[in-house]
């Protein structure tokens, strides 16, 4: 089964994305902080297919944290930022840092939950797509005898 961690410091939050995700079908995982969710990541197996992070809780760098410990963990795992502040230049940072998205809950006409739903979607077709790229190339290698 498909296994999301969604991390906020905001239980309704927590509880919405939650509803919505698990509705979908997904299993979910909830941690109410960066250090809470680091942990989780660490000892969780298999790894989560995708962690939906907010960006500012404990601190400003908080969804940055959690971001390098998901990946570090599992460079295929995808990571969505979700945050009410949003600013370029932090949206630049998780990118390049490999987040799949940058979302803002607090875009005019636009249900946040549907668009998280889309884009979980989206980010577990890369995961798919990436890691049946990875099983091809070791098949090769093995039928090359390398």
């Amino acid at each position: 089964m498909t296994k999301l961690l969604i991390v906020d410091d905001e239980e309704s939050v927590r509880a919405a994305v939650k509803r919505r995700l698990s509705r979908d079908g997904y299993q979910v995982d909830e941690a109410e902080n960066e250090e809470a969710a680091e942990q989780m990541i660490l000892e969780t197996q298999p790894s989560y297919d995708v962690v939906v992070t907010d960006m500012v809780m404990n601190s400003e760098q908080a969804g940055v944290s959690v971001l390098k410990a998901a990946v570090a963990r599992d460079i295929f795992t995808e990571v969505i930022v979700l945050t009410a502040y949003g600013n370029v230049a932090n949206a630049v940072e998780c990118m390049k840092l490999g987040a799949f998205d940058y979302v803002e809950k607090n875009i005019p006409g636009v249900d946040v939950y549907d668009l998280l739903s889309i884009k979980v979607g989206q980010a577990l077709d890369r995961r798919r797509s990436s890691l049946g790229t990875v099983r091809r190339a070791d098949s090769i290698r093995r039928d090359l005898g390398m």
